[in-house]
């Protein structure tokens, strides 16, 4: 059978000193699968658009900003991430630079700058704490992994470089 993920953007968008992350609180909509956790910034493409173009949307929507500087940091394949098991696959990427003042909040939840340091202290998924490291390090080389779940479950994890 062919892997026919859902295809997305999440974006860790660097305050202007390098030292916060813009973050989203899912705290909003008591349905949501990410309620309660700390995510970056993004969502579906759409049809026509291609990775970048819909982290830029993704961005103006979410947060009121406009990306100047982006940096292309992994991918990950998520099968079986989805509320209802649906596979995704993520381009997550490094802003590091954009214009405007970001949103306060959004219908999903609160946008918080936080602390680098401190990212791995929230309540995020289980399994970003194993990608996390890798979209702030010194390494110029993107990263391409595999993290299936099941029943809302990080199963394993694994990745490569080129």
């Amino acid at each position: 059978m062919p892997y026919t993920p859902i295809a997305a953007t999440l974006g860790y968008v660097l305050s202007p000193d390098r030292r916060r992350v813009l973050m989203i609180h899912r705290n909003a909509r008591p349905g949501d699968h990410h309620l309660g956790k700390y995510n970056g910034l993004g969502g579906k493409l759409e049809r026509d658009e291609d990775v970048l173009a819909g982290l830029r949307r993704e961005l103006r929507e979410e947060a009121g900003i406009e990306c100047t500087g982006v940096r292309l940091r992994g991918t990950i394949s998520w099968p079986g991430f989805g509320k209802q098991g649906e596979d995704w696959l993520g381009f997550v990427f490094l802003v590091e630079a954009f214009t405007g003042t970001p949103l306060q909040r959004n219908p999903e939840g609160t946008l918080e700058w936080v602390e680098r340091e401190r990212l791995l202290e929230l309540p995020l998924w289980e399994g970003d704490r194993h990608f996390l490291p890798l979209v702030f390090d010194d390494d110029p080389r993107p990263f391409h992994g595999v993290m299936p779940y099941r029943d809302g479950r990080m199963q394993s994890w694994s990745f490569s470089r080129l």
